[in-house]
This record gives structure tokens, C-alpha cells and sequence, in this order.
């Protein structure tokens, strides 16, 4: 799959702010004319409305704080009713999407997960597919093919079936294995739990991966592969473990499970982590890093938080 281009950025970008202009209550009638104007101009205005409205259904139990919490002071005019409105559910499509980066296409994906979650899917065959936080999948079972548009996903194919997963960067045919697929910006990587599976990268080139291995697609093709770390599969049982991990390691791996805002003082990277975390409440994690090392949880929201160096450290 391709990056979403500028001009579709620019479409979502568009599509925010006049829904944030509708939910802030401050729209004039020609606003609503110049919205269905804008709408009926070209069809791609309509889906990326239509999408808009249908992440705001789905987020509309997040707390006004979320948004307001990374705003500026007030501005005069109507730049200031677009950042007021952000406070309600219009924050997820501007917030949400351009702050994080996702894809278009994960908005009409068959199959996707918001952030913090993840979902289970009986497929035909008796394939089961697991996808983890902030992951999109679509399903074309005619062809035998999953397409990971972002994120990750594991797979389980018994021995009567073969299933292809379409990634950016390349393919992985799975048949009577067990294997997990995250796609990052910078390569996809394969891990395989059980059995062996073939990968294709965008040169053509096939390799086999099995059991215990973990494969990297590059896009200059596959990289060196390693020994598959089993801790990965902690997300399933919805468990985050950590053995002597730098805390910076574990934080960045922590934010892909939590909404909002989570950043951390430098000084704090190099500290280890031991420990098996519930993936179910993210506060709580942060509660017990406090509690067993030499930072302080600081929380303008519980969507803005911030971890510095307590006096010991500091």
C-alpha cells in the first residue's frame, strides 16, 4: 500500500475543521452552505466527510480535556472557534488523525482497531486473525489474501489452508503456521510462533522463515534475520513485558496502547524495566513505573501526561 498523498492529507485536514466548525454550535447558514458546496465538489470531500463523522461516532465518549490539553491560548476570530471545537468529538479527526499519522486507507479498511484496542476475527477455515492496537486489515477472501494496511496483526492457518499477507513491503504466505506481522514505517517484521512461512520481498526475492525466527522486509529486500523474541507475543493475552528494558524502549512500545499524549524527560531512557504490565489500564502501568523508580507521573489530563525525574534522579 502507498503513504496517503499530500492532497489526501489536505482532504482529511478539510474535513476536520468543518466538522469541528459544525460541533462548535458557531456555524452561520452560509458555513453550512459552503460545507455542502465543498462536499459536493468532488466525490473523494464526500467519503473523507462521511469517514469524519463515522470516527467521531466511534470516539464520542472522549472527555473534552483530550483536545484542549494541546491547544494554544484563544485566538481571536475563526481560527479560535476551529481550536475551541476541537474540544468535542470533532478532536479525534483532527487531533487524532494528523497528530498520529494514519492512514487514509485505514479508515475504510474491512477490518481495524482504535488505539488502546485490539480484536480477535474467526476467519473461513478455521483461520484465526488477532489485531493488535491502532491496525487495519483488509480481508479479500476470494484471493486468500490479507492486506495489513497499518499496524499488526498475528495469524493462526491450520494445515488445510494457506493465506497471503500483503504488506508494504513485501508478502508472507502462511500455511499451517502461527505468525505475527507488524508494519513499522521503516520495514515490516515477520515473526513466526510455530511452523515455517515463505516471504517475498519487492524484489521477487523468497526466503523461508521458520519456527523461532523473526525476518525484517526493507525495502532494499529482506534483512538479516534473528532469533524471535517470545515477549512479542505478550499483546495477545493483552500483557506488555518487559526484561530489563531501558524504560525508554518500554515507553515508546507503551504509547502505541494508550490515547493521548505520553511524553518523558531524556534523563529517563536509560533506566531499566522488569515486569508484566495489563495492557487494560495504561494508568496503572504509569502508577507502578512511579512507584519502582526515580520518576514522578505529571498529568495536565489524563490524555497529557508527563514523566520527569524525581529529586533522587534529578
Amino acid at each position: 500500500m502507498t503513504e496517503p498523498s499530500t492532497q489526501a492529507r489536505e482532504v482529511a485536514r478539510a474535513a476536520a475543521q468543518w466538522l469541528a466548525l459544525l460541533e462548535s454550535g458557531n456555524a452561520s447558514e452560509r458555513d453550512h452552505a459552503g460545507l455542502q458546496h465543498w462536499r459536493d465538489s468532488h466525490s473523494s470531500h464526500e467519503q473523507a466527510w462521511q469517514k469524519a463523522q463515522l470516527l467521531r461516532q466511534r470516539f464520542a465518549e472522549l472527555p473534552q480535556a483530550l483536545a484542549m490539553a494541546s491547544l494554544d491560548r484563544p485566538q481571536p476570530g475563526r481560527r479560535a472557534v476551529l481550536k475551541r471545537a476541537l474540544g468535542v468529538a470533532a478532536v479525534v479527526p483532527a487531533a487524532w488523525l494528523l497528530s498520529r499519522q494514519l492512514p487514509i486507507d485505514a479508515w475504510r479498511a474491512d477490518l481495524h482497531t482504535a488505539t488502546g484496542e485490539r480484536k480477535r476475527v474467526q476467519l473461513a477455515e478455521g483461520a484465526l486473525l488477532q489485531l493488535n492496537t491502532a491496525s487495519a486489515v483488509d480481508v479479500d477472501w476470494a484471493q486468500r489474501r490479507l492486506t495489513l494496511v497499518e499496524g499488526e496483526l498475528a495469524l493462526k492457518v491450520p494445515g488445510d489452508a494457506t493465506l497471503m499477507v500483503q504488506t508494504r513491503y513485501g508478502q508472507v504466505s502462511v500455511g499451517e503456521a502461527d505468525v505475527g506481522v507488524r508494519q513499522l514505517s521503516s520495514g515490516c517484521r515477520v515473526s513466526v510462533y510455530k511452523g515455517a512461512v515463505r516471504v517475498r520481498d519487492l524484489r521477487g526475492q523468497d526466503s523461508i522463515v521458520q519456527a523461532g525466527q523473526q525476518a525484517h522486509l526493507l525495502t532494499t529486500g529482506l534483512g538479516v534475520m534473528t532469533l524471535f523474541d517470545t515477549q512479542q507475543l505478550g499483546w495477545q493475552d493483552g500483557v506488555l513485558t518487559a526484561q530489563d528494558q531501558p524504560l525508554g524502549d518500554f515507553l515508546r512500545e507503551l504509547e502505541r496502547y494508550r490515547p493521548g499524549v505520553l511524553r518523558w524527560d531524556p534523563a529517563l531512557e536509560p533506566l531499566r524495566v522488569t515486569g508484566s504490565f495489563r495492557l487494560e489500564d495504561t494508568d496503572r502501568i504509569l502508577a507502578l513505573l512511579a512507584s519502582t523508580l526515580p520518576l514522578q507521573v505529571q498529568s495536565r489530563t489524563r490524555y497529557w501526561v508527563t514523566l520527569m525525574p524525581s529529586k533522587k534522579l534529578a
